[in-house]
């Protein structure tokens, strides 16, 4: 008779709760929600002035967000479902097997849910966190200015001590989606005489606050995403700061990790119709079913490898992760890979489209949705970090090469 281990009991726990997650899956996820969104608008962000594109929109969200699944992994005592890094992996997994949208994107949960987990106060934790968990809040990130991009330690973002407040001064840049955005997590510069790395802290705070103020700023996409934020003399408790007041660089290096490796994912296809199939639509294929032009067939193989090999290096990203083995640098050659791969998705779809993928306004076009998508992919390798700066990680921090 052989003895039952607990790897093997593990084992069996864990295929019960992939069976219990498929089947919720299959009768909670409306079938609206097992399609790729057709555009931003389509994407349900929260926030309080949020409002739902449609009902199955709703009601997956709602659904979601019921069970703890909009942050899965987080404690329960703070809106998240408690899973464990191998129930994450499986529902994450069960949610792809079905193409189901996530409920609900952003900021908060890819970057400053993280960041607070790891150095927010309870009283932090506790006020914040559930919110983000239920879509209540909506936030965006103060970290770029006009002179201090690439160089972010650079910031002049000032906060003056005024007895329990500071009082901010500054403006940040391709901030993205300030103007819709509820809170504010930012860099700001609290001892103007230390070393540039420090002397920075990491500090919350309402957009409403009076002194606030932002302006979009047109892409040559025809979208603004990003735009201009304005601080005159915004008055913020220093009760928000997060961390430690001139230690917010810690803070900052830590949330940057999870920013990157969140954009790192637009090289990811997820849930959608493969490369090999919309090209399809516009070159046809040949007697053999396959697609009917040599060259961009071989392009588009060359592509679906690279593709699957970034899907399996972000699932032992994530493994590493909670198991606390990751490299801290590892996320900048993800966020590199994975955006210079996004790149060449749209510069394959263009080429697939020919003449007619350079349609702008024609309704047969979705207003250009294809040449927009493929203009706003080249700021892929700009923000979050510069291609350019995210090989210098990797070489000094990942190679150790000499001189890096």
């Amino acid at each position: 008779m052989m003895e039952t281990t607990m790897s093997d009991i593990e084992t069996a726990d864990l295929e019960t709760f992939r069976n219990e997650t498929r089947a919720w899956l299959e009768a909670n996820c409306p079938p609206e929600m097992r399609k790729p969104a057709t555009s931003d608008a389509d994407v349900f962000w929260g926030g309080r002035n949020a409002k739902f594109s449609s009902e199955p929109q709703r009601i997956w969200f709602e659904r979601m967000r019921d069970k703890g699944w909009t942050v899965p992994d987080w404690p329960k005592e703070y809106g998240g479902g408690g899973l464990s890094a191998a129930e994450h992996k499986v529902l994450r997994a069960e949610m792809a097997r079905i193409g189901a949208r996530p409920p609900l994107s952003s900021f908060g949960i890819w970057m400053l849910g993280p960041a607070l987990l790891k150095y927010g106060n309870e009283a932090q934790k506790k006020e914040h966190l559930p919110k983000i968990a239920a879509g209540e809040i909506r936030w965006c990130q103060g970290y770029s200015e006009p002179n201090a991009g690439s160089d972010l330690a650079s910031l002049q973002t000032r906060a003056e001590s005024d007895g329990d407040d500071f009082i901010i001064t500054g403006q940040k840049i391709w901030t993205s989606y300030a103007n819709y955005a509820d809170w504010i997590f930012c860099l700001v510069r609290t001892d103007p005489a230390a070393k540039k790395h420090d002397g920075i802290s990491f500090i919350l705070f309402d957009m409403t606050s009076k002194g606030v103020s932002t302006k979009p700023i047109l892409l040559i996409s025809g979208y603004s995403p990003f735009c201009e934020t304005f601080f005159d003399n915004v008055r913020v408790p220093k009760s928000h700061v997060v961390g430690t007041v001139n230690r917010g660089w810690d803070v900052a290096k830590y949330l940057l990790q999870h920013e990157r490796a969140m954009i790192s994912g637009m090289g990811e296809r997820g849930v959608g119709r493969p490369l090999g199939q919309i090209a399809a639509d516009s070159v046809g294929t040949d007697a053999l079913g396959r697609l009917d032009d040599a060259m961009l067939r071989g392009q588009i193989a060359r592509f679906d490898v690279d593709e699957a090999a970034l899907a399996a290096c972000a699932e032992r990203a994530v493994d590493l992760a909670k198991a606390g083995q990751a490299h801290p640098a590892f996320s900048s050659a993800m966020k590199y890979y994975g955006t210079e791969l996004n790149k060449r998705r749209y510069e394959i779809l263009m080429s697939a489209g020919g003449v007619d993928a350079l349609e702008w306004e024609s309704e047969r076009s979705k207003q250009g949705a294809r040449p927009r998508a493929w203009l706003r992919t080249k700021a892929n390798s700009i923000e979050g970090g510069t291609s350019e700066v995210m090989l210098g990680i990797v070489a000094k921090r990942i190679l150790d090469l000499p001189g890096a």
